[in-house]
């Protein structure tokens, strides 16, 4: 069940870390991180964060996202179709995800021209006993463009643990499990990731001194097509995320949909300064 490196150029000395210069980058980059800044409370890691690096980087449970998934499985269409249904039902607009308790994640303050996209996660859905719910998903993707959800995560806990990944489906033939599921183990993500779990969901106002060596098992499911699989990691081009008009925001602002970007100084005062921590 070892991950598996993600897709892209072989390693080099700038992007692989020892254990050492984790440490080093971590207490240098977040200042009260030090001594024994990163610990494995999962099975599934060695202990040693072999797989950690200084820059972000993600691996994959298994190589099942290009051998076994495939968009036009009737399982993934069910799953597609769920999680269309439930944006389009439950969580149209930004608005009605803040009335929902989502909050963003930090790539809401760095979305560019590039990604243009970040995560909303919900504190409740993240720490409840569903896995794979579209009703109660543990993250919505937002476009800023367009102020649009335009697909979901999923993340691998229950009760707010870990747990492996289960599968979307399996393969009758083969037998092949489709998991299409990944964990972010750069040193970025993983504190990020910490933050949030301590100051949102559980309600800690002190971060921890230590990281995990990665994070929970977490899947894509976009709303849209996507050259490479509904389930891949980076968001559809931004030609494929539903064109013009934008949403309405779901809330009073100046900020016009499609001609200002989702960004911190649109959202609500009261909201933007409840999540103030957050970011």
């Amino acid at each position: 069940m070892a991950g598996q490196p993600s897709t892209g150029p072989l390693p080099t000395d700038r992007s692989t870390a020892t254990r050492r210069s984790v440490l080093h980058a971590a207490g240098g980059t977040f200042g009260f991180l030090g001594g024994n800044a990163l610990r494995s409370d999962d099975p599934a890691d060695t202990g040693d964060c072999s797989e950690t690096t200084l820059e972000p980087n993600i691996v994959h449970f298994d190589d099942s996202i290009s051998n076994v998934c495939t968009d036009d499985h009737p399982r993934t269409r069910a799953l597609h179709t769920a999680v269309k249904e439930s944006l389009t039902d439950r969580f149209p607009t930004v608005g009605s995800l803040i009335d929902a308790d989502f909050v963003p994640y930090f790539d809401f303050l760095t979305a560019n021209e590039a990604t243009g996209w970040s995560h909303w996660l919900n504190p409740e859905f993240v720490g409840d006993d569903s896995v794979g719910d579209p009703a109660r998903p543990a993250s919505v993707l937002v476009d800023h463009q367009y102020w649009r959800p335009i697909g979901m995560m999923f993340v691998a806990t229950r009760d707010g643990r870990r747990i492996d990944p289960p599968a979307v489906y399996s393969d009758e033939e083969s037998g092949d499990a489709c998991r299409p599921w990944h964990a972010h183990v750069g040193v970025p993500g993983l504190y990020s990731w910490m933050k949030y779990r301590t100051l949102s969901v559980e309600g800690i106002d002190e971060i921890p001194r230590e990281l995990p060596c990665r994070t929970p098992w977490m899947m894509h499911m976009w709303a849209y097509p996507h050259p490479e699989s509904l389930y891949a990691h980076h968001a559809p081009p931004q030609d494929s995320r539903g064109g013009p008009p934008a949403e309405d925001p779901g809330f009073e602002t100046d900020a016009v949909p499609g001609e200002d970007k989702l960004g911190p100084e649109v959202l609500p005062d009261a909201f933007r300064a409840r999540i103030k921590r957050l970011l």
